[in-house]
């Protein structure tokens, strides 16, 4: 059976919600951060090299990384649902903003939440540069959805699944202030709203309230 291991606030919450989004069968098995580091138990590394998450093993399968493993949930599993195909409008949309969240967004506020942990001030030469990665990135979300509802056009996909975690679950380490961005804030908005994105945490995060407003609490 498809297991789906979860580690505590963490990129693996995408990959329970697009189970949940999908309706795919699977178990889940949860992680508790170590209370002092803050990274995975040793029980993530003995299943991945890496040692972090997401993982899934189906059968004997196992596979890490966010983007990989979605891609096979909704071809293996999805019959495509959430994804757009080739031959259809708005594919290069589509494979654009499934990809930004991990090539673009999820590094910058990763890279800025490090160099946060060493104490820099704000606008010390090595944060700048990230600072505004980070703005031009906001800056885009906001353009496109002011046009479109949803990344990838008028139907929500897996790309939303992709930057989601990024501007909710990811807020609570790196704080960022979406208050300048009503567009960004109505479509996390209508991701609150969707009842397998709220299974998903009920699920994988019970007791925690997702950041979805301008500023994450």
């Amino acid at each position: 059976m498809l297991t789906v291991h979860h580690l505590q606030t963490s990129q693996s919450e995408r990959i329970v919600w697009l189970c949940e989004e999908l309706g795919i069968a699977y178990q889940l098995k949860r992680y508790l951060r170590d209370p002092v580091t803050r990274l995975a138990p040793s029980r993530i590394k003995a299943l991945h090299p890496m040692g972090i998450a997401p993982v899934i093993t189906d059968g004997s399968l196992v596979l890490g990384e966010s983007a990989a493993i979605a891609d096979y949930l909704i071809h293996r599993y999805g019959d495509g649902r959430l994804s757009v195909r080739p031959v259809d409008a708005g594919y290069a949309d589509y494979l654009y903003w499934f990809h930004f969240a991990n090539g673009t967004l999820q590094p910058t506020l990763g890279r800025l939440l490090g160099l946060r942990r060493l104490n820099l001030p704000d606008d010390h030469p090595v944060i700048a540069p990230s600072r505004t990665r980070l703005a031009a990135a906001l800056h885009m979300l906001e353009a496109r959805l002011a046009v479109q509802p949803w990344l990838a056009g008028a139907q929500f996909t897996a790309a939303e699944v992709m930057s989601g975690f990024s501007l909710t679950t990811m807020r609570m380490f790196e704080p960022v202030d979406l208050t300048p961005y009503p567009h960004i804030l109505g479509w996390l908005g209508r991701i609150g709203e969707r009842p397998a994105y709220r299974r998903a945490l009920e699920r994988a995060e019970p007791g925690m309230v997702p950041a979805l407003g301008a500023v994450a609490r």
